[in-house]
């Protein structure tokens, strides 16, 4: 009866996850459309921000979880670019999710 029990437990957390899950995983080629904006700097190799002035990074290949995170941040303010704060502000957690599964996937070719 205890393995019935905790099975039925298991199940029940397995299940409520699913929609978290869902929501978590982003779609790449949404994605993709949605990146557009952000390939204009970060889609371009050697390019440099004019001020403050440094080098703007590819993001191709670069894990979407971090990716997820970087936008949050710049929404939050943690991060500080006025840009890229204004650009987040703009973004839903399902845009982040679709940007961050485009990049990720797309490797190091963007």
């Amino acid at each position: 009866m205890k393995r019935f029990r905790i099975a039925a437990l298991v199940t029940v957390l397995a299940l409520a996850g699913m929609p978290f899950l869902a929501i978590a995983e982003g779609e790449i080629e949404a994605g993709r459309i949605k990146a557009y904006t952000c390939l204009g700097c970060h889609g371009v190799d050697g390019y440099r921000n004019a001020y403050p002035s440094f080098r703007v990074p590819l993001l191709g290949g670069q894990h979407a979880a971090y990716i997820a995170d970087a936008l949050r941040a710049y929404q939050s303010g943690d991060r500080q670019h006025p840009t890229m704060r204004a650009l987040a502000a703009t973004l839903s957690e399902q845009d982040i999710q679709d940007i961050a599964a485009y990049f990720e996937s797309a490797g190091a070719n963007r």
